[in-house]
């Protein structure tokens, strides 16, 4: 008997002295991403988020269950990964991009979702407005202000008269772009001449529907776009077509010029607005998030390559020139 005081006193004393040494420690946490495709810009996204929360003490080699899932670009593998996340009942479900987003939300009213490349959440229906939504989502969005874009065109291209745009008619955010885009061109005398591309083995007939008819390409964030980027490069290359991104990457990748969001910063605050959660916040209570921080690229190789001399003005704003 009194043994086994002894024994209970050393597990009691064991105990104290564990939580003495690890009271400050982060509590376990188990969070899920799931990402539609990928592709630079949405994995830079996914490690911005990892970093971020290992930043804050979460880190998955210790007391953070982190599982990242890849739809591959089909809607609806994304829906049978969001419902096995939402099974799991994880402490929050990260999505990157739209029809992830989409799949996530249509699985749960209850988990956390932290949405992160979503181009316009109100028109993906993710939430009613950009303030908290008062529900289990929240997030931090891609959306860049189109005016830039055009004008960035207008740069590149000071004699074009005809924007032609490769897109995906199924994703959400390039539908709202498309609209925006078409509104604004035409303010400053320019028309826009569309090409769908509903799945990535379509973007270059896409781009080659586009030869002859328009004096440069503009490519959103799209997803599918982005994720088979060399085919719309190619066809811009031969065809001496300039192409123009709204995703920096895509410049390494051969378009002449973007005005983008650095998605790597966007991973980053997208894990601080997870770190909130985590710690005890209702999405509902946290208001959707844009970035302000705009990066411009170049290719000067690509821009030779599609028949555009650039003006050394651009060349020296840009904060990456790539040869």
């Amino acid at each position: 008997m009194l043994r086994l005081k002894a024994s209970t006193k050393t597990i009691l004393g064991s105990a104290v002295a564990l939580a003495l040494l690890y009271g400050g420690a982060v509590q376990a946490q188990t969070v899920k991403v799931l990402s539609i495709v990928d592709h630079p810009a949405l994995d830079a996204i996914r490690d911005g988020v990892r970093d971020e929360l290992k930043a804050n003490g979460y880190d998955a080699d210790k007391n953070l269950k982190w599982e990242y899932q890849s739809a591959q670009g089909n809607t609806g593998t994304a829906a049978q990964i969001a419902r096995k996340f939402v099974g799991d009942q994880p402490n929050a479900i990260v999505a990157i991009a739209t029809p992830s987003a989409q799949a996530v939300v249509a699985a749960t009213k209850t988990v956390p979702v932290v949405y992160s490349g979503v181009t316009d959440p109100v028109a993906a229906q993710l939430v009613k407005g950009w303030g908290p939504s008062g529900t289990n989502v929240t997030g931090v969005s891609d959306k860049l202000p189109l005016d830039k874009q055009v004008a960035l065109i207008k740069r590149v291209v000071p004699k074009a008269k005809t924007v032609g745009m490769v897109y995906n008619p199924g994703e959400a955010n390039s539908v709202v772009v498309v609209k925006e885009l078409k509104e604004l061109l035409a303010k400053e005398g320019l028309t826009l001449k569309e090409a769908a591309a509903p799945r990535t083995v379509d973007i270059g007939p896409a781009a080659k529907s586009l030869v002859g008819k328009v004096d440069v390409i503009y490519t959103n964030t799209d997803n599918n776009v982005v994720s088979a980027y060399e085919s719309l490069v190619k066809v811009a290359n031969e065809s001496k077509i300039p192409l123009i991104a709204a995703d920096t990457d895509s410049v390494k990748r051969g378009a002449i010029a973007a005005l983008g969001i650095n998605y790597g910063d966007l991973g980053h605050q997208t894990g601080k607005v997870v770190v909130r959660i985590l710690k005890g916040e209702k999405p509902g209570a946290i208001a959707s998030q844009t970035s302000d921080n705009l990066e411009l690229f170049v290719n000067t190789g690509a821009a030779e390559k599609q028949g555009v001399t650039l003006s050394p003005d651009l060349i020296k704003e840009a904060k990456t020139v790539i040869k």
